[in-house]
């Protein structure tokens, strides 16, 4: 089976290339992977009346990734699964497609116009260094 992995962050944009990604692989009959990246672990106790709760940024992006990937694997019917790693986006992603045998990258094309593509982008690093095919969804 294909592995088709997307990167996701929360944002509207990215929201895109996940749909997009699903519909793609539905069509391919490929397996889906949401892939997040999170920067340090941060973590915090929230008291809230009597009880205490422990939230890390490694549960949140967790959580994200595996919600989304749930709801598109609902949506388009295939096997989707979500995994969120500490680092910079590129590289979660770069590190998701070798380590899973990807066949192909979906990513949003977030700073690859004007003033931002001087500084770079994660679409821009990650088509110019992955294992597989990239495809860069349109969302700004």
């Amino acid at each position: 089976m294909e592995t088709v992995i997307v990167g996701a962050n929360g944002a509207e944009t990215a929201a895109k290339a996940v749909e997009r990604a699903g519909k793609v692989a539905a069509t391919m009959g490929a397996r889906l992977i949401v892939v997040t990246a999170y920067g340090t672990d941060d973590v915090a106790e929230i008291g809230v009346g009597s009880d205490t709760y422990v939230v890390s940024t490694a549960q949140e992006a967790t959580a994200f990734a595996e919600q989304t990937a749930a709801r598109v694997g609902t949506e388009y019917g295939i096997q989707a699964r979500g995994i969120a790693a500490s680092g910079k986006p590129e590289r979660v992603i770069l590190d998701a497609a070798k380590q899973l045998d990807a066949s192909v990258i979906f990513v949003g094309n977030v700073r690859m116009q004007g003033p931002g593509r001087l500084l770079g982008s994660v679409a821009n690093h990650i088509a110019h260094h992955a294992p597989c095919d990239v495809y860069i969804v349109k969302t700004a």
